[in-house]
């Protein structure tokens, strides 16, 4: 069952919103050669206790997983595509980071990501990660009554697969609201005009993950969590919270 949200209930997860961007913001800054990924999480995790705001990540636990997620951020680094474990790991220069987070205030979440060069950047990194951008732009363009799922996910695809990048097999956005991942699955490729109507007070977290390689094949690293790229190519990853309403699309998680 998808819930339609209320104005007041919006109101609360642009709340949780605000906290997602911010911290996004402040790991962006502190993101530099030498720092550590856990080093971020300690950050992240700061910044929440001072937001009075609860982590959408920590302990989650999907069937899927080994163990509950460790962590309040997702780091994923080069090869990484999502929902890599922070770690010891010190970024390097030209690594390619992508950073997702996840918050609750008052039991509603908002969800969003980020993706980044540390110290120099291969002109490359930086195309495919503007280019993911590009297409998070094109599918919340999208998300507004009337439209179809399937038209957010055509926007997103075309752009993806026009630039030659790989989507990531059977990995996309989903509903937000009470639970982090609610109904429905939020494709990054599909024909326009099919699937779900959308309507005013649905909220989708739109999240377009780009490989370099052009592959949509994915393998699962050692601790089970992190989803890396099958031929080592690199990966950027970006999403924002995104609620229908009546005059059209409302980003939850902008600063």
């Amino acid at each position: 069952m998808i819930e339609l949200k209320n104005e007041r209930e919006l109101a609360v997860m642009r709340e949780a919103g605000r906290v997602v961007a911010r911290v996004l913001r402040a790991v962006r800054e502190r993101a530099a050669v030498g720092t550590s990924l856990l080093e971020l999480d300690e950050l992240a995790a700061s910044m929440l206790d001072d937001a009075g705001a609860k982590s959408s990540f920590l302990d989650y636990h999907p069937n899927w997983a080994p163990q509950p997620y460790p962590g309040v951020l997702c780091t994923s680094v080069n090869d990484a595509i999502v929902h890599g474990v922070p770690t010891g790991y010190r970024l390097r220069d030209g690594d390619l980071l992508s950073v997702d987070f996840g918050a609750a205030v008052d039991g509603w979440h908002g969800d969003a990501a980020i993706s980044l060069v540390v110290g120099a950047a291969d002109p490359a990194d930086r195309t495919l990660i503007a280019t993911a951008e590009r297409a998070l732009a094109a599918g919340i363009a999208q998300a507004k009554p009337g439209n179809r799922l399937g038209d957010i996910g055509h926007a997103i695809g075309v752009i993806g697969r026009g630039a030659g990048y790989g989507l990531t097999a059977d990995h996309g956005g989903h509903g937000v609201g009470r639970a982090m991942h609610e109904e429905p699955h939020v494709p990054n490729e599909a024909p326009p005009g099919t699937g779900l109507r959308l309507r005013p007070g649905m909220v989708f977290a739109i999240e377009p993950m780009f490989t370099a390689g052009g592959g949509d094949d994915y393998r699962y690293g050692d601790d089970g969590w992190t989803i890396l790229t099958t031929d080592g190519s690199r990966a950027a990853h970006v999403e924002h919270t995104v609620a229908i309403t009546d005059d059209g699309p409302r980003v939850l998680t902008a600063l």
